[in-house]
């Protein structure tokens, strides 16, 4: 990408003297390189790319004291959204002086009028105690809505900041919306804040709630690790998100060393056959009694996939059940031998996106949330805050997409064979 792609639109000059209290205002002019390793043959920033620094500015676009915000959350609950909302709320209320903030019920159903969801107020005594719990006090929903009629809602009551906390599908439904706001040239603010459990935004280093979805991961291992050795032949299966990466995987895996065997979307596998998955169960039993299987969600899909394809509200394939097939396929496989197995099968996806988030998570939302409203203030526009290179920067929101992948050719992947002792392939 050139340095162009990652220009931030802004709605008119900044001319107000920001009320913070701080010497640490950041400039536009700073910079974060989009690369931190480069080749001896690459020219310098004109072939890195670099992002424009988030942080508070000097000076602010919209009067506080006039100003309305939004915050809406959308798509799949992931652990650290209410500590995103708090610190919105927090930041707008008493860092710059917005008192009138409010939140959108049930995604962006909640603007328009036929779904019958009324706006509700907040505030800090609203918000005061919402991190600790999992989930979104604003609820959540996936798309569909007619973004006109949403802007129409922005109109009607009143909001020039509003604050969309969502992954790949809700920063575009945000980008769009910074569309229709500039086609009607109104002086409207979006920001994104990227939220997806399974860390596959590119650019951004990681998405809130991908540490605590680990650390619960890696609990939920130890305990099929567990049911695995106390039982003859046992297997530990498990099955995690990541529908088309397996970042969760990979990650679990490697923060507890119980796995044997990982398995995940980037890396299709075979059942039967010499170097199959099944002959490597076979030869881990042998050797050790007991096994332990990760599979993300998307592995395996190329073997369960059969007739039309079926999609969600947010255009996401419904994908077959991994877990359940894998479950079904090895206890079919070793009562034809003739073996006896004891397969216990975990499913923890919806625990582990509806926990409260970590404390590293907590850390992070918290930054995010701020970031988020020092740009909404200064009036940028069409952008999502996040976090590159452990730098805070703002990314157009058209750059927004999923698409992150492990790479089976990378370090990370190479850790997780080192880890595990399985083969590079399966068949």
């Amino acid at each position: 990408m050139m340095p162009h792609d990652f220009h931030i639109p802004i709605l008119g000059e900044a001319k107000l003297p920001s009320p913070l209290r701080t010497d640490n205002f950041v400039s536009d002019a700073t910079k974060v390189l989009l690369r931190v390793k480069a080749d001896d043959q690459m020219d310098e920033l004109s072939r890195v790319g670099a992002l424009e620094s988030a942080g508070a500015r000097e000076k602010i676009f919209f009067d506080p004291s006039t100003s309305k915000a939004a915050i809406v959350t959308c798509g799949g609950l992931c652990p650290g959204i209410n500590g995103v909302i708090r610190a919105i709320v927090m930041g707008l209320y008493h860092r710059y002086g917005v008192k009138e903030i409010v939140g959108v019920r049930y995604g962006l159903q909640g603007f328009i009028p036929a779904y019958g969801h009324s706006l509700v107020t907040l505030s800090p005594e609203v918000v005061e105690d919402i991190h600790k719990y999992g989930g979104s006090v604003l609820s959540s929903s996936r798309g569909g809505q007619d973004i006109r009629f949403v802007v129409d809602a922005l109109v009607d009551n009143g909001v020039n900041m509003l604050f969309c906390i969502g992954g790949d599908g809700t920063m575009k439904a945000a980008h769009s919306l910074y569309q229709e706001i500039t086609r009607r040239n109104l002086l409207i603010s979006v920001v994104g804040i990227p939220k997806t459990i399974d860390n596959d935004l590119q650019i951004i280093d990681k998405s809130f709630g991908f540490d605590t979805a680990i650390e619960k991961a890696a609990e939920i291992i130890s305990c099929a690790h567990v049911e695995a050795k106390g039982a003859p032949m046992g297997i530990g299966l498990i099955k995690v998100m990541g529908r088309l990466s397996g970042h969760i995987a990979v990650g679990a895996t490697l923060a507890n060393a119980d796995v044997n065997f990982t398995l995940i979307p980037e890396l299709p596998f075979k059942l039967e056959g010499a170097g199959g998955l099944f002959s490597a169960i076979v030869e881990r039993l042998q050797s050790r009694k007991h096994c332990v299987i990760l599979v993300a969600e998307g592995a395996g899909q190329e073997i369960l996939a059969a007739g039309k394809k079926e999609y969600d509200a947010s255009g996401n394939v419904r994908l077959a059940d991994v877990g359940i097939f894998l479950k079904n396929a090895i206890e079919e496989y070793f009562s034809q031998k003739k073996t006896e197995v004891n397969v216990k099968y975990f499913d923890p996806s919806y625990l582990i996106r509806s926990v409260p988030a970590n404390t590293a998570d907590s850390i992070y939302c918290g930054a995010l949330g701020q970031y988020a409203v020092h740009a909404a203030l200064s009036g940028k526009t069409g952008l999502l805050v996040g976090m590159v290179n452990s730098h805070f920067v703002h990314i157009p929101l058209s750059q927004a997409s999923s698409g992150s992948r492990v790479d089976l050719h990378g370090d990370l992947w190479a850790r997780v064979i080192e880890t595990t002792g399985q083969p590079l392939v399966f068949g």
